[in-house]
């Protein structure tokens, strides 16, 4: 769906990567639908990761998915992929054509409310095919988005809106962390889906 003009699109960052936000690429009712398949359909479960040695289970809920039970390792936690569905398949091929890439991967993340979010951090695990791009798919509710530079602190925000698609790639991961700040001021649910390239070597 074509609702933007690529030629105007502009990179969010100053400098050290690429973050292109599309904007809203889906209408406010395809938007819900989306939300309410998603809600449904993942086979949802609650994060483990590891926090200075620590096993700490996640309010938030994820799910990872994609192709020929690839693994995907972070916070000293593996995921072994579920099998594509048909809203993951459908999504997969509008990140594909957004970002010009195959992607073979998605890791979804449930936040219930605003009192769920994320810490800092980059996407530059090692199995992650190196300055491939990642899609970012948000649904339901606003949520304010960071980046921060990893050497000169700088930093960078914008608004991911309900039904909108963010492109991070280049060296984006390499130099800038992301988060997604909490807030106590939304009570409502976003589902946010990032398409990866996942190296076929892992």
């Amino acid at each position: 769906m074509e609702l933007f003009d690529k030629e105007i699109l502009v990179n969010l960052l100053p400098s050290d990567g690429e973050a292109i936000y599309f904007g809203k690429v889906f209408t406010f009712k395809e938007s819900q639908q989306y939300l309410d398949k998603l809600l449904n359909n993942i086979e949802w479960r609650h994060d483990e990761v590891t926090i200075f040695g620590k096993k700490i289970i996640t309010k938030r809920k994820v799910a990872w998915y994609g192709e020929n039970n690839i693994e995907y390792t972070y916070s000293h936690s593996t995921k072994k992929t579920l099998p594509w569905i048909k809203e993951l398949t459908e999504l997969k091929h509008m990140a594909d054509d957004f970002c010009q890439t195959n992607f073979n991967s998605c890791l979804l993340n449930l936040y219930h409310n605003g009192e769920e979010g994320m810490g800092w951090h980059s996407d530059d695990e090692k199995s992650i095919e190196k300055n491939s791009p990642i899609a970012s798919f948000s649904f339901g509710a606003v949520r304010k988005f960071s980046f921060k530079h990893k050497l000169s602190k700088e930093t960078r925000s914008l608004l991911l809106e309900n039904g909108s698609f963010l492109e991070m790639k280049g060296t984006t991961q390499q130099n800038w962390l992301h988060s997604l700040p909490k807030t106590k001021k939304i009570l409502e649910p976003r589902i946010n889906l990032t398409f990866r390239v996942i190296a076929e070597s892992n």
